[in-house]
């Protein structure tokens, strides 16, 4: 834009969206002078004007040019798109032709392919059927004249070739070739039994041992089902006479003969050793099923016995040492077959294995008849304790012939918790399930009498002669002070060792919690009877003090004479007692001991009156 009367117009404005042409105008003559440019300007704009015109035809011209160039080149995509597409078309289709080419090429060899493996397969099966058949025809002849080494053989062979066959059983001849070979399994088997009954009938072991450890190999070739056959028969035929003598004969069979019963079968085994071990494999482990069918007629046996024995007619119990002395026996048998058959540790009546041994094999494989009538062994433990209780109360805490000291516990206490372990060993072997819960009633029973029959006795005030009343010996009181501690400690280790024993189903049957406390209450209780014994010592200075005329005093003096005394009775006392008490305890004493006297003299402080000042100043003791 030209500039006008020394004004310039930048084009800019007139590319503006709000453009008013009227503030153009009043910029351009914004004063009257102006006026005579009027014409120029006119020109000026003219020439703007056709510029633009001619600023917009070029840009026109050019961008219709575009356009058709751009259209030319689309058209030319196009045509080249469909010339693509013509010759991807044609790969395709010369593709399928190579393909069918080439299977037309390959489908005699696929032919020829298939043919070649039926055919391997025919001769497979054919060359099978043949070994089938003349391996059946042998085996046949081999088992008419026992030749069991070779029949085993043989027969292993033919089932292995025969579940070849399994699905071609719909072929008669195969079904029938099948059914034959069943045939031949079934008559070896029935003819091995025989040939093992006739043996041991005719008592020919020693002679053909050595044709029945073959005939061993034709069962083990014919499977578990078998094997399981003959040497079940095997168990029963050898414990056949066993049966028949203990079972037949009352008194052969009773808990008093047990030990004929082990062992009538330790020569049973000593004899399979000898005799007849050689015959059967070692895998088959003859001896073992020997042992476990020997331990459940047993078992069966006494099951028997014993409830009969709780029956009797005429009203007699069973005899637990009786019962007691064959289930020792009963456990030591069956400790030494675990020695024999898998090498376990033997385990004593009176002792508990270790937790982390391996379950024993024979572990209660007869015992666990007792199982259910060892209540009666619980209630004798019961009787035993009954009678123990009693001449515990009637001994003296100490021993005669035994010296004083101050960590002396009473005998009977170390005597009874030693019977509880013993006990408690035999328990736990015999029935760690609920008898042992019995037993721990039991125990806890006797503790309680214990504590209260007693400990508590000998430090209760008897009388004594012409008095109406015995205080208890300071060593006495010691004894149970001791012993109460030494029990209520140990109480509750045998609470804490009957659980490890015990089945996990009864651990929280098992409390002794309340027989700990009893004892601890019998340690409180032995404390104030020491404490009572200073009360006692120092009644004359309280009975001094009550009888002084406090009301008639005139003047304060120096310490009252009650006072030195009472002093110089509770240092002598402590001084007896102290020594003898371990910290704890006299720790309690003293406390005790404090609060008595304090109570003590208020009491009699109480007694004393009327005091007057002089004898209220007096009273105090310094």
């Amino acid at each position: 834009m030209p500039q006008l009367n020394g004004t310039s117009q930048r084009t800019s404005s007139l590319e503006s969206s709000d453009y008013n042409p009227i503030d153009h105008l009043n910029a351009i003559f914004s004063h009257p002078s102006t006026l005579s440019s009027v014409s120029r300007t006119s020109r000026a704009l003219r020439r703007y004007q056709d510029d633009l015109d001619k600023e917009i035809t070029e840009l026109v011209w050019q961008q219709s040019s575009s356009d058709t160039e751009s259209v030319k080149r689309i058209q030319t995509a196009k045509s080249d798109l469909a010339e693509l597409f013509q010759k991807v078309e044609g790969v395709r289709e010369r593709a399928i032709e190579t393909e069918e080419t080439i299977t037309e090429m390959t489908a005699d060899i696929k032919r020829l392919d298939n043919t070649k493996r039926n055919l391997t397969l025919s001769m497979t099966a054919l060359k099978r059927l043949q070994m089938l058949t003349t391996a059946y025809e042998q085996l046949r002849g081999l088992s008419s004249t026992r030749q069991y080494k070779e029949c085993a053989q043989l027969l292993q062979a033919v089932i292995q070739l025969m579940a070849h066959f399994k699905s071609y059983r719909s072929i008669d001849q195969i079904a029938t070739l099948s059914r034959n070979v069943s045939d031949v399994q079934r008559e070896l088997l029935e003819q091995v039994c025989e040939d093992f009954e006739v043996t041991f009938a005719k008592a020919e072991v020693v002679q053909r041992r050595g044709m029945l450890a073959e005939a061993c190999l034709v069962m083990d070739a014919l499977g578990d089902n078998a094997r399981s056959r003959l040497v079940t028969w095997y168990c029963n035929t050898q414990l056949r006479d066993y049966r028949q003598i203990f079972r037949g004969n009352e008194e052969a069979g009773s808990l008093d003969n047990i030990s004929r019963r082990y062992s009538w079968f330790r020569r049973m085994l000593k004899m399979y050793d000898d005799e007849h071990a050689v015959m059967f494999p070692a895998n088959w482990r003859v001896n073992e099923m020997l042992a476990n069918a020997f331990c459940e007629s047993t078992r069966e046996d006494f099951r028997g016995i014993l409830s009969r024995s709780i029956r009797r007619a005429d009203g007699q119990s069973l005899d637990v040492d009786l019962l007691l002395s064959c289930l020792q026996e009963t456990l030591d048998f069956e400790h030494s077959l675990e020695r024999r058959f898998s090498n376990a540790s033997r385990a004593s009546i009176d002792t508990l294995g270790s937790d982390s041994e391996k379950p024993p094999v024979f572990s209660q494989a007869i015992s666990e008849a007792f199982e259910p009538y060892l209540s009666v062994w619980v209630e004798a433990q019961d009787k035993k304790l009954s009678g123990m209780i009693p001449t515990y109360r009637q001994q003296p805490p100490k021993p005669l012939d035994e010296e004083f000291s101050p960590q002396m516990v009473i005998p009977s206490s170390i005597e009874l918790f030693s019977f509880y372990r013993l006990t408690l060993a035999q328990c736990a072997k015999l029935s760690p399930g609920a008898r042992l819960v019995e037993l721990a009633k039991v125990f806890a029973k006797y503790l309680d009498q214990y504590a209260q029959q007693v400990l508590l006795y000998y430090i209760s005030e008897r009388p004594s002669g012409q008095t109406p009343s015995k205080t208890p010996q300071l060593e006495d009181s010691v004894l149970v002070l001791n012993t109460a501690d030494y029990c209520f400690n140990t109480c509750t280790q045998l609470e804490e060792k009957i659980r490890n024993r015990i089945e996990e189903t009864f651990k929280s049957s098992i409390d002794l919690q309340s027989q700990a406390d009893a004892f601890m209450g019998i340690a409180s209780a032995t404390v104030r009877a020491l404490v009572r014994r200073v009360e006692v010592d120092i009644e004359p200075s309280w009975r001094e003090m009550r009888n002084t005329g406090w009301s008639k005093l005139e003047s304060v003096g120096d310490q009252s004479p009650w006072v030195g005394e009472l002093l110089r009775r509770i240092k002598s006392n402590g001084a007896e007692i102290l020594p003898l008490l371990h910290k704890q305890y006299a720790r309690a004493f003293c406390d005790n001991l404090v609060d008595t006297a304090a109570n003590a003299f208020i009491i009699n402080i109480f007694q004393c009156k009327p005091i007057s000042e002089i004898g209220a100043e007096q009273v105090i003791p310094y």
